[in-house]
Protein backbone atom coordinates (compact mmCIF):
# COMPACT_ATOMS: atom_id res chain seq x y z
CA UNK A 1 0.00 0.00 0.00
CA UNK A 2 3.11 2.48 0.68
CA UNK A 3 4.24 2.41 -3.28
CA UNK A 4 0.86 2.99 -4.11
CA UNK A 5 0.17 6.01 -2.22
CA UNK A 6 3.49 6.99 -3.42
CA UNK A 7 2.55 7.19 -6.65
CA UNK A 8 -0.55 8.46 -6.09
CA UNK A 9 0.44 11.54 -4.29
CA UNK A 10 3.35 11.80 -6.89
CA UNK A 11 1.33 14.56 -9.20
CA UNK A 12 1.56 17.99 -9.06
CA UNK A 13 -1.88 18.02 -8.32
CA UNK A 14 -3.25 17.96 -4.68
CA UNK A 15 -5.95 14.43 -5.33
CA UNK A 16 -8.44 15.58 -2.23
CA UNK A 17 -7.81 19.41 -3.08
CA UNK A 18 -6.18 21.99 -0.29
CA UNK A 19 -8.81 22.51 1.89
CA UNK A 20 -10.26 20.50 4.88
CA UNK A 21 -13.08 18.33 5.04
CA UNK A 22 -16.16 19.58 5.17
CA UNK A 23 -17.46 17.97 8.88
CA UNK A 24 -13.54 17.82 10.02
CA UNK A 25 -13.81 21.75 9.80
CA UNK A 26 -17.48 21.80 10.86
CA UNK A 27 -16.32 19.87 14.14
CA UNK A 28 -13.18 21.56 15.14
CA UNK A 29 -14.46 24.81 14.38
CA UNK A 30 -16.45 24.31 17.45
CA UNK A 31 -13.89 23.50 19.92
CA UNK A 32 -10.87 25.09 22.03
CA UNK A 33 -7.61 24.65 19.92
CA UNK A 34 -5.69 22.16 21.39
CA UNK A 35 -3.84 18.94 20.40
CA UNK A 36 -4.68 17.22 17.63
CA UNK A 37 -3.78 13.71 15.99
CA UNK A 38 -4.52 12.90 12.52
CA UNK A 39 -3.55 9.51 11.74
CA UNK A 40 -3.16 8.71 7.67
CA UNK A 41 -3.30 12.42 7.09
CA UNK A 42 -1.96 11.50 3.51
CA UNK A 43 -1.17 15.05 1.79
CA UNK A 44 -1.71 17.40 4.95
CA UNK A 45 -4.95 19.16 4.06
CA UNK A 46 -6.67 18.37 7.42
CA UNK A 47 -3.62 19.17 9.16
CA UNK A 48 -2.81 22.83 7.79
CA UNK A 49 -6.32 23.80 8.00
CA UNK A 50 -6.46 22.57 11.93
CA UNK A 51 -2.89 24.33 12.10
CA UNK A 52 -4.28 27.82 10.83
CA UNK A 53 -6.94 27.63 13.32
CA UNK A 54 -4.13 27.51 16.20
CA UNK A 55 -3.96 23.46 16.74
CA UNK A 56 -0.63 21.81 17.70
CA UNK A 57 -0.89 19.35 14.91
CA UNK A 58 0.36 15.87 15.07
CA UNK A 59 0.14 13.71 12.22
CA UNK A 60 1.63 10.39 10.43
CA UNK A 61 1.33 8.16 6.80
CA UNK A 62 3.07 5.43 5.40
CA UNK A 63 3.47 8.06 2.35
CA UNK A 64 6.74 9.80 2.13
CA UNK A 65 5.44 11.49 -0.98
CA UNK A 66 2.38 12.87 1.25
CA UNK A 67 4.81 13.80 3.80
CA UNK A 68 6.68 15.98 1.26
CA UNK A 69 3.03 17.24 -0.29
CA UNK A 70 1.71 17.92 3.27
CA UNK A 71 5.14 20.19 4.38
CA UNK A 72 4.64 22.22 0.92
CA UNK A 73 1.02 22.79 1.60
CA UNK A 74 1.82 23.92 5.46
CA UNK A 75 4.68 26.26 4.09
CA UNK A 76 2.09 27.75 1.58
CA UNK A 77 -0.53 28.38 4.51
CA UNK A 78 2.48 29.91 6.91
CA UNK A 79 2.08 27.00 9.65
CA UNK A 80 3.82 24.72 11.42
CA UNK A 81 2.88 20.84 11.25
CA UNK A 82 4.74 17.71 12.95
CA UNK A 83 4.14 14.79 10.52
CA UNK A 84 5.89 11.49 11.24
CA UNK A 85 6.08 8.76 8.51
CA UNK A 86 4.98 5.57 10.02
CA UNK A 87 2.74 2.52 9.43
CA UNK A 88 1.26 2.66 13.10
CA UNK A 89 1.48 4.59 16.40
CA UNK A 90 4.57 7.01 16.57
CA UNK A 91 6.11 5.52 19.84
CA UNK A 92 6.94 9.19 20.75
CA UNK A 93 3.47 10.16 21.27
CA UNK A 94 2.69 10.37 25.13
CA UNK A 95 -0.27 8.66 26.94
CA UNK A 96 -3.80 10.85 27.39
CA UNK A 97 -1.91 13.82 25.54
CA UNK A 98 -3.98 14.64 22.59
CA UNK A 99 -7.32 16.72 22.64
CA UNK A 100 -8.77 15.52 19.02
CA UNK A 101 -8.03 12.38 17.52
CA UNK A 102 -9.57 12.73 14.01
CA UNK A 103 -9.72 9.94 11.55
CA UNK A 104 -10.50 10.88 7.75
CA UNK A 105 -11.05 8.12 5.30
CA UNK A 106 -8.54 6.00 6.83
CA UNK A 107 -9.72 3.31 5.78
CA UNK A 108 -7.64 -0.46 6.25
CA UNK A 109 -8.60 -3.98 5.56
CA UNK A 110 -10.50 -5.54 7.86
CA UNK A 111 -8.08 -7.89 9.79
CA UNK A 112 -6.22 -4.50 11.30
CA UNK A 113 -9.22 -2.32 11.00
CA UNK A 114 -10.11 -2.60 15.11
CA UNK A 115 -6.37 -2.34 16.14
CA UNK A 116 -5.23 0.65 13.81
CA UNK A 117 -8.52 2.81 15.43
CA UNK A 118 -8.73 1.06 19.30
CA UNK A 119 -4.78 1.21 20.04
CA UNK A 120 -5.18 5.39 19.56
CA UNK A 121 -7.17 5.72 22.23
CA UNK A 122 -4.94 5.92 25.36
CA UNK A 123 -3.16 9.18 23.97
CA UNK A 124 -6.35 10.77 23.87
CA UNK A 125 -7.15 12.87 27.15
CA UNK A 126 -9.87 12.00 29.38
CA UNK A 127 -12.88 14.55 27.72
CA UNK A 128 -10.82 14.44 24.41
CA UNK A 129 -12.48 14.15 20.83
CA UNK A 130 -12.64 11.34 18.65
CA UNK A 131 -13.82 12.63 15.14
CA UNK A 132 -14.57 9.99 11.99
CA UNK A 133 -15.82 10.37 8.36
CA UNK A 134 -15.73 7.72 6.55
CA UNK A 135 -17.41 5.59 3.36
CA UNK A 136 -20.48 3.62 4.56
CA UNK A 137 -21.31 0.25 2.62
CA UNK A 138 -23.43 2.02 1.21
CA UNK A 139 -21.04 3.83 -0.81
CA UNK A 140 -20.45 1.11 -2.96
CA UNK A 141 -23.25 1.37 -4.89
CA UNK A 142 -22.16 4.85 -5.81
CA UNK A 143 -18.68 3.70 -6.89
CA UNK A 144 -20.08 1.48 -9.16
CA UNK A 145 -21.85 4.25 -11.03
CA UNK A 146 -19.32 6.69 -10.83
CA UNK A 147 -15.45 6.27 -11.21
CA UNK A 148 -14.47 9.51 -8.92
CA UNK A 149 -17.30 8.52 -5.94
CA UNK A 150 -13.57 7.33 -3.71
CA UNK A 151 -13.06 4.99 -1.59
CA UNK A 152 -11.62 1.67 -1.60
CA UNK A 153 -12.99 -1.28 -4.45
CA UNK A 154 -12.97 -3.85 -1.47
CA UNK A 155 -16.28 -3.35 0.13
CA UNK A 156 -15.06 -5.15 3.26
CA UNK A 157 -12.98 -1.94 3.57
CA UNK A 158 -16.43 0.46 3.81
CA UNK A 159 -17.32 1.16 7.28
CA UNK A 160 -20.47 0.00 8.66
CA UNK A 161 -22.65 1.88 11.34
CA UNK A 162 -22.58 -1.40 13.61
CA UNK A 163 -19.08 -1.46 14.15
CA UNK A 164 -17.82 1.95 15.11
CA UNK A 165 -18.82 1.79 18.26
CA UNK A 166 -17.04 -1.48 18.61
CA UNK A 167 -13.63 0.52 16.98
CA UNK A 168 -14.01 2.99 20.50
CA UNK A 169 -15.31 1.08 23.03
CA UNK A 170 -15.35 3.35 26.23
CA UNK A 171 -16.36 6.29 24.07
CA UNK A 172 -19.54 8.28 24.94
CA UNK A 173 -21.14 8.36 21.54
CA UNK A 174 -21.72 12.43 20.91
CA UNK A 175 -23.17 11.67 17.11
CA UNK A 176 -23.12 8.39 15.04
CA UNK A 177 -24.91 8.38 11.85
CA UNK A 178 -25.01 7.60 7.81
CA UNK A 179 -25.29 10.20 5.65
CA UNK A 180 -25.73 10.53 1.93
CA UNK A 181 -23.62 13.98 0.93
CA UNK A 182 -22.50 15.55 -2.35
CA UNK A 183 -18.60 15.42 -2.15
CA UNK A 184 -16.58 18.06 -4.27
CA UNK A 185 -13.12 17.14 -2.78
CA UNK A 186 -10.31 17.11 -5.33
CA UNK A 187 -10.53 15.16 -8.45
CA UNK A 188 -10.58 12.05 -6.51
CA UNK A 189 -13.75 12.66 -4.03
CA UNK A 190 -16.45 13.86 -6.65
CA UNK A 191 -20.15 13.36 -6.79
CA UNK A 192 -22.76 11.04 -4.44
CA UNK A 193 -21.66 9.89 -0.96
CA UNK A 194 -22.29 7.63 1.46
CA UNK A 195 -20.78 8.20 4.88
CA UNK A 196 -20.85 7.25 8.34
CA UNK A 197 -19.55 10.81 10.51
CA UNK A 198 -19.14 9.75 14.04
CA UNK A 199 -18.10 12.02 16.94
CA UNK A 200 -17.60 10.23 20.36
CA UNK A 201 -15.87 11.57 23.61
CA UNK A 202 -13.36 9.83 26.07
CA UNK A 203 -14.99 9.00 29.88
Amino acid sequence: MKDFWNERYSQAEYIYGEDPNAFFKESIDKLNPGRILLPAEGEGRNAVYAASRGWQVEAFDQSAQGQVKATQLADKAGVSISYTLSEGIHPDYSLESFDVIAFIYTHTAPDIRTTFHSDLLPYLKSGGKVILEGFSKGHYQHQQSNPHAGGPPEKDMLYSLEEIPLLFPNLGIILLSEVEITLSEGVAHKGEASVIRYIGEKR
